[in-house]
């Protein structure tokens, strides 16, 4: 393999923003879906993560598919199901970018977690990234089965063997990775607090 794990995502992150500074639909989803393969190196731990990315991307995709050049700009996925008022829908587009924004944010503060604090044990470091990002918005029922899942965690230097196989240096990759990604799903905040869904 050439280059790291990262190394796709990073070369997909160049393509999210259109000239003027927008984030593209399609590329973004695929940016997600590239992080797929590393959720899975986490095993039985993460597989409600990777369930919930991977029905919102589709979700999002869809839709996308439906009419690419109408639902071109990732927000304007959003702004058709306000005008349609579908927005509020369980499976609308609107919650679907909601909830892979946020789960994002949880493997990009894990990601970071795990550069910034090497002596954390893997379980400390899925906890704090938990507890910092998706916690708030999960009720008893998904906090606890996230705590009991995280126990399934692969120790920390078996998880960072399985990521890092190939050329390039890991942590490099992981740190670019974090830090091109995080002003991204910041954006995605930014405009869904706008309308008054991500408070």
């Amino acid at each position: 393999m050439v280059g790291t794990v990262f190394s796709p995502a990073l070369e997909g992150l160049k393509l999210v923003k259109s000239d003027k500074g927008e984030i593209l639909t399609k590329p973004f989803l695929d940016v997600c879906k590239l992080l797929l393969p590393i959720i899975d190196r986490f095993g039985a731990a993460m597989a409600l993560v990777k369930a919930d990315v991977g029905g919102n991307i589709s979700r999002l995709e869809s839709k996308y598919s439906s009419n690419p050049s109408q639902f071109n700009f990732l927000f304007s996925l959003v702004r058709a199901e306000i005008e349609a008022k579908t927005n509020k829908a369980h499976a609308s587009c609107t919650n679907g970018l909601l909830w892979l924004t946020r789960a994002m944010d949880f493997l990009v503060e894990l990601f970071h977690n795990l550069l910034s604090h090497p002596d954390w044990t893997m379980l400390q470091v899925c906890n704090d990234s938990y507890n910092k990002t998706l916690k708030k918005w999960h009720g008893w029922l998904a906090s606890s089965s996230f705590t009991v899942a995280m126990k399934f965690a692969p120790n920390r230097k078996k998880f960072m063997e399985m990521i890092g196989g190939g050329s390039g240096n890991i942590n490099a990759d992981m740190g670019k990775f974090c830090a091109s990604f995080s002003p991204i799903l910041k954006e995605n905040h930014k405009f869904l607090a706008s309308l008054g869904l991500d408070k």
